[in-house]
């Protein structure tokens, strides 16, 4: 074999490990909870933060541990599609990837835009947005829920908060979702290729937005977005429009793509081992707030983000230089004996517990409720709707192999 061939070897092993443990960290998440001080895992290239307490105190020490590189991405798109991207809009620093001052000049903007008024008022487009989905598929008495249901229903939520035309969701949703693929994924030459075409479009469709809001505002939070970040008038800088442009995906890709996991996870959790969630949830629909917690807490959707060391610091026992990258997994947390009971079991009848599935402190996702909201509103419309629903016995549930939005490949449900 020669050099080239056993490099490519060499980089499909790596990648075959690390999608395994994507697909289920939770072995790792438990010896990593045993384990004295923290524990350094290769495939994440990070010290890993698993235990409740130590997640919970990274989450509260900004100045120590810092979010810039949050979002590092796991695969580093090839020249050619650099190229492609070159076409749109420059990275720029958003809610996700900062800290202090400049976080809570991200973050004002989501926080009156998704409070809870403006979440409540969003709920009756979204319960009738899950109505006709419910509708399109439910005499055919099977259906692929992630494609049919869970990924379109966020998406026109988040399209509605955002002021996006109706017509524009399908293609602001698709170019998010290639935004992931082509940070998180290994795609071939030709994917990626295609991912950054899709990626720029949806940051010139989104630059679009930004400057109509700009010439008009309305009652939407792009609108919003525009006063916040780029006060003043008259048209907005190069600088401007990239930094909108950022948040704008940001926000887009935070508001579908989190929501479509959980509310995948939640069903196909719920639909399994006979079934017999499910049915209490049938029976007894006073369980759903629970329920949705329950899921959120069991197999969370946004399994962690990375943090970097602004300085040497000691953690659980560890000391770590400055420049160290830890992954804060709130999905073991969430799995910690010290805090939950029995916490390798989904139960929807589990008294309220203080999970971190949305996070913790400064970073806590400002559109938890609007999440939850959404898969308490499905779970509703589907215990009535479809109480016969269950797994299909012919296909086998394949996770996607990824820390950043963890949900079922495909689920296929039968009624």
């Amino acid at each position: 074999m020669d050099a080239t061939a056993q490099e490519r070897s060499d980089l499909t092993e790596r990648q075959q490990r690390l999608d395994d443990l994507y697909r289920d960290p939770y072995p790792l998440y438990a010896r990593a909870r045993r384990a004295e001080g923290l524990t350094f895992v290769p495939e994440l290239d990070a010290w890993l933060v698993a235990r409740d307490a130590d997640v919970r105190e990274v989450l509260l020490r900004s100045e120590d541990f810092s979010s810039a590189q949050a979002l590092r991405p796991d695969v580093m798109p090839a020249p050619a599609a650099f190229g492609v991207l070159a076409r749109g809009f420059a990275k720029r620093p958003t809610v996700v990837s900062t800290d202090g001052p400049a976080h809570r000049r991200h973050r004002a903007p989501l926080n009156s835009g998704l409070s809870a008024s403006r979440v409540t008022a969003l709920l009756p487009y979204a319960a009738e947005q899950a109505a006709a989905l419910l509708d399109g598929f439910a005499a055919d008495g099977r259906t692929e829920l992630m494609s049919s249901y869970a990924r379109r229903l966020p998406g026109a939520v988040i399209g509605r908060l955002i002021g996006f035309d109706p017509a524009d969701v399908p293609a602001a949703v698709h170019g998010g979702h290639q935004a992931e693929q082509l940070l998180f994924r290994p795609l071939d030459e030709a994917g990626q290729l295609a991912a950054a075409e899709d990626v720029v479009a949806l940051q010139h469709l989104l630059d679009r937005y930004a400057r109509a809001r700009r010439a008009e505002p309305r009652d939407d939070l792009c609108s919003a977005m525009v006063a916040a970040l780029a006060p003043g008038g008259g048209e907005l800088t190069d600088d401007q429009r990239a930094e909108l442009v950022s948040n704008l995906q940001n926000l887009l890709i935070a508001g579908h793509l989190t929501t479509t996991a959980l509310i995948g996870n939640t069903l196909h959790h719920l639909l399994r081992d006979g079934r017999a969630q499910w049915e209490l949830l049938c029976a007894r629909p006073e369980l759903i707030p629970g329920a949705v917690e329950e899921a959120a807490r069991f197999d969370t959707a946004v399994q962690g983000f990375r943090r970097t060391t602004t300085r040497p610091v000691t953690l659980a026992g560890t000391k770590l230089p400055a420049g160290a990258t830890v992954f804060v997994a709130y999905g073991s947390a969430n799995r910690d004996e010290e805090r939950h009971d029995d916490p390798d079991v989904f139960d929807i009848t589990r008294p309220p517990t203080r999970h971190v599935a949305f996070g913790h402190g400064a970073h806590g996702c400002p559109g938890s409720q609007l999440a939850r909201g959404q898969l308490r509103l499905t779970l509703e419309l589907f215990t009535r709707e479809l109480p016969g629903l269950r797994l299909d016995e012919d296909h086998v549930v394949v996770m996607r192999p990824t820390m950043i939005h963890r949900s079922p490949l495909e689920l296929r449900l039968t009624w």
